[in-house]
């Protein structure tokens, strides 16, 4: 399903997570192969397709799985809930945590302002938006909104490779350098992610709707 699942390593206390794991089997292989035991696994949001992986990892390396606190009592073996404008620490990383709803009740973003990187799930990715699964098309369009308040230089990091589905709806010079970079990683063979919020938020198309009312138009086509 073009899942993505990231490992997170503090560099200078070298403690580590995973996050959004769909499947264990690929996760676990990296992690042996950089000989890294995950002390947390960290999820966006309940559904079962960044999830699935979470209870082999946690059982093969005691890893504490961090949630929304909301999906404290959904998400199977869960340990710690937290809601938005809770701060955790990944070693002396220090994610802060923003509720956005929309796609899945209790979704949230893993932001690390420091590092400048955004954890979107199932909210933002690149080209697109998550489907309105468990949300309305308001809560959505609030979501976004916090994520077009982070600064431009931000790296965003989306729950699936979507990018080729969205490249009819690019124009313009910076539209056309977008695909490019789209076009030549995939033929590489490695993730269209990470582009920047500042990209973004000039060629994805709802992401660059100046109203609420383009948005939902946009949304419910």
């Amino acid at each position: 399903m073009d899942n993505y699942a990231y490992l997170l390593i503090d560099k200078q206390t070298n403690i580590s997570a995973v996050l959004d794991p769909s499947e264990a089997e690929p996760v676990i292989k990296e992690c042996e192969k950089q000989n890294i035991k995950p002390v947390y696994i960290l999820n966006t949001h309940h559904h079962f397709d960044h999830i699935e992986g979470n209870k082999e990892i946690k059982d093969k390396y005691n890893s504490k799985i961090v949630v929304s606190i909301n999906d404290l009592n959904i998400i199977p073996s869960a340990d710690i809930g937290l809601e938005e404008g809770d701060i955790f620490n990944l070693g002396n990383s220090k994610a802060h945590i923003i509720s956005a709803e929309g796609h899945a009740v209790g979704h949230i973003l893993w932001y690390f302002p420091s590092e400048k990187n955004l954890f979107t799930g199932d909210i933002l990715f690149n080209l697109a938006v998550g489907g309105l699964f468990e949300g309305t098309a308001e809560q959505m369009w609030h979501s976004l909104q916090k994520i077009k308040k982070l600064p431009d230089d931000v790296l965003f990091y989306p729950g699936h490779e979507y990018a080729v589905y969205g490249l009819n709806s690019l124009y313009g010079p910076t539209g056309e350098r977008y695909a490019a970079k789209v076009k030549e990683r995939l033929s590489q063979g490695i993730p269209t992610a990470p582009f920047t919020l500042g990209e973004e938020k000039i060629c994805n198309p709802y992401l660059s709707c100046s109203n609420y009312q383009e948005f939902y138009e946009k949304i419910i086509s």
